[in-house]
């Protein structure tokens, strides 16, 4: 793997056509995302501005071309969720396997402890091999699994939630 023209950075709004392009093979060759069709540019710049100014949000690039990406996002909407993110993690289709996920998650992780955040998660089309076992080398431990809560191209499909805690937790006395 020919690395020296590779690096991460934070992930801006320039970023979203590539990053639209990278998620749309996933979404129409794929299972491992729930979406049907790929969204446009516009509703991509909806969803993602908001995460890069205010999350963890990074891409890797060679040759100035955005070959992967990941970010974390509010997990749920309540208040109390409020140091919980969930992950989004994809590496271009001729990139796969050559270590840049694990760039992109280590990288996530480190931005994500900086900001304070407690706990991230993993939700994985299941199974999903490569990305099962990028999580846990990283510590992510699997926590729930979801029976067909999904059908894409005419299969039923499962959802695990893989879990990593980045701070210790406190303790009360009740």
């Amino acid at each position: 793997m020919n690395t020296e023209n590779r690096f991460v950075r934070r992930m801006q709004p320039e970023d979203i056509q590539e990053i639209t392009a990278i998620y749309a093979h996933y979404v129409k060759e794929t299972t491992v995302t729930f979406d049907l069709i790929p969204p446009s540019v516009t509703e991509m710049t909806i969803t993602l501005k908001p995460i890069i100014n205010s999350y963890p949000a990074w891409v890797c690039c060679s040759h100035n071309q955005i070959i992967g990406y990941a970010y974390a996002h509010p997990w749920k909407s309540k208040a109390a969720y409020a140091t919980t993110l969930e992950t989004t993690l994809y590496i271009h289709p001729n990139y796969t396997r050559q270590g840049l996920g694990q760039l992109l998650l280590s990288k996530l992780i480190s931005d994500a402890q900086q900001k304070q955040i407690h706990a991230l998660i993993a939700c994985i089309t299941y199974p999903n091999l490569p990305s099962e076992k990028l999580h846990e080398k990283f510590g992510f431990m699997k926590v729930s699994h979801f029976s067909e809560v999904g059908k894409k191209f005419g299969i039923w499909l499962d959802v695990a939630d893989y879990e990593l805690l980045l701070t210790p937790q406190s303790t009360m006395n009740i």
